[in-house]
């Protein structure tokens, strides 16, 4: 997503989906990408504020880890949630959280519209036995906040591509109510998955191509 594509009523969006007040974070997303090349150069500087993120989510944001998640593609109001989630520790990971609190406002906000134009490589080349399956449900349960394609939107994150034991680890941690990530509207969506079509919704997810 570019960052002059980002719309007036995004941070309303993301605030509402979130319970995030994005207000401030996308204004400042808006004002990077007033042209073409001030948002060449945002994308440029973001790419330097992220090098220390690539040692985990990979320089080009598609991670190199299976239980890191991808960050190429993602929506830049999404991953700004995240970020202050992190910091507020709405979100739980040490490392992360430290990390987060050492970038300010504009190096978040870059690091966000960088990731966003970075190409996606699917976690998986191909789908498996199981991915039509997974589809169906997809389709039943996700499709109407993720998005046809699983391309997400300001709001809610994209899915498609995205790493499979990384997928695999927040379906379950929703599923759980374990407190590691908590949104009632994901609870109750996971919950209608069985258990045994988890992996099928996984496989589907982490072979799609767009």
């Amino acid at each position: 997503m570019l960052a002059s594509a980002v719309p007036a009523t995004a941070a309303s969006a993301a605030g509402s989906a979130t319970g995030t007040d994005l207000t401030a974070e996308l204004e400042l997303i808006k004002s990077l990408g007033t042209s073409a090349a001030s948002r060449a150069n945002a994308v440029a500087e973001g790419k330097n504020n992220a090098s220390f993120c690539a040692n985990c989510h990979g320089e080009t944001g598609n991670s190199k880890y299976p239980e890191v998640p991808n960050l190429a593609g993602q929506n830049p109001a999404y991953l700004l949630a995240q970020m202050k989630k992190f910091e507020t520790g709405e979100r739980k990971d040490d490392f992360m959280q430290r990390l987060i609190k050492m970038l300010g406002d504009r190096a978040r906000a870059t690091v966000a519209l960088y990731y966003a134009e970075a190409g996606v490589t699917p976690a998986r080349a191909r789908p498996g036995p199981t991915a039509a399956q997974g589809g169906a449900h997809f389709t039943r349960l996700c499709a109407r906040c993720h998005g046809d394609k699983a391309l997400g939107s300001d709001s809610v994150p994209r899915l498609a591509g995205q790493q499979a034991k990384y997928l695999r680890l927040s379906l379950d941690r929703y599923r759980s109510s374990s407190g590691e990530r908590f949104f009632p509207q994901m609870t109750a969506a996971t919950a209608q998955i069985p258990a045994s079509d988890v992996d099928a919704v996984v496989d589907y997810l982490a072979s799609l191509k767009y």
